[in-house]
């Protein structure tokens, strides 16, 4: 958050994106064997860096501290790491080493295809935004359908079974009742953010994690899914624009989403509510072992 509001670059990512990518780590594997912090003199955290699943490699770094070395600390870090892992559990952490940049990040893009990284095309995504000071759009309900935060729904058990449906068979799916619990209880999660479509036999059958920086005052969307069976009745959407209503009321002036470059029904949902695309998020990797 400081990062962003120090340099103005999109380049760092939003506090909700970080939260989840924590807690996919905490949520499957061990944090301290996954993420790696630096901390300058004054005992302040200048960079971190984090070894996924799949196997992803992500790491960013404090604008004052940026291309001294502790990218390619952070990259030797997290190769050195997945070797050992790879001894352990050949299976498991099998593959190519993914990592990505934003299109506009020459620098960042340079480092990675001279540590042997290539531009690979099956992830990248766009990143799209909208202003939060103009009319929201309407959004039409299903008869009996409700859209609440999980502050006023309160059961775990239909929320994280519907993160499972949308996301299977990908980790992100792979989410219990007790980890979304756990999830719950992680700063920065607001249960009023967190909305859903509430069916009227009480099914959970739409979400979206809504996401707030207060010191840049914007929001994010992310993960926002609907499960298979209730999908093309305008509950995605319903949930959108409640999010949008929450970060507003929240002090937010815009908002931002990602999906992937080709996944065109979520780039067409997204723009019906007022998005449009600003930049792409490009993956790359390279092979190790």
């Amino acid at each position: 958050m400081e990062s962003r509001a120090v340099s103005g670059d999109w380049r760092f990512p939003h506090v909700g994106e970080l939260t989840w990518d924590f807690f996919m780590v905490a949520c499957h594997l061990h944090p301290a064997g996954h993420i790696r912090l630096w901390h300058d003199a004054a005992g302040r955290l200048s960079a971190y860096a984090m070894l996924g699943e799949d196997p992803s490699f992500s790491c960013w770094v404090a604008p004052e501290h940026e291309w001294a070395g502790v990218e390619a600390e952070a990259l030797s870090w997290a190769e050195e790491r997945l070797a050992e892992l790879r001894r352990q559990d050949p299976r498991g952490w099998g593959g190519r080493l993914a990592a990505g940049a934003r299109r506009d990040d020459e620098r960042r893009i340079a480092f990675l295809e001279k540590r042997g990284f290539r531009y690979v095309g099956e992830f990248a995504e766009v990143n799209m935004l909208r202003r939060l000071d103009g009319p929201l759009p309407e959004a039409p309900l299903p008869a009996g359908c409700r859209v609440r935060g999980m502050e006023e729904v309160g059961r775990v058990t239909g929320r994280a079974r519907a993160q499972r449906e949308v996301w299977q068979p990908w980790t992100v799916g792979r989410v219990g009742d007790e980890d979304y619990a756990a999830f719950m209880r992680l700063p920065g999660y607001r249960p009023e953010l967190d909305v859903v479509a509430v069916l009227a036999d009480g099914v959970v059958a739409s979400y979206a994690n809504c996401w707030v920086d207060a010191s840049n005052r914007i929001g994010d969307f992310g993960p926002v899914g609907t499960r298979p069976a209730y999908r093309r009745r305008g509950l995605a959407r319903a949930v959108l624009v409640e999010g949008l209503r929450q970060m507003r009321a929240a002090g937010m002036d815009r908002a931002c989403v990602s999906t992937g470059v080709s996944n065109t029904v979520a780039r067409r949902l997204y723009e019906s509510v007022g998005f449009r695309v600003v930049n792409e998020f490009l993956d790359f990797a390279k092979p190790v072992g």
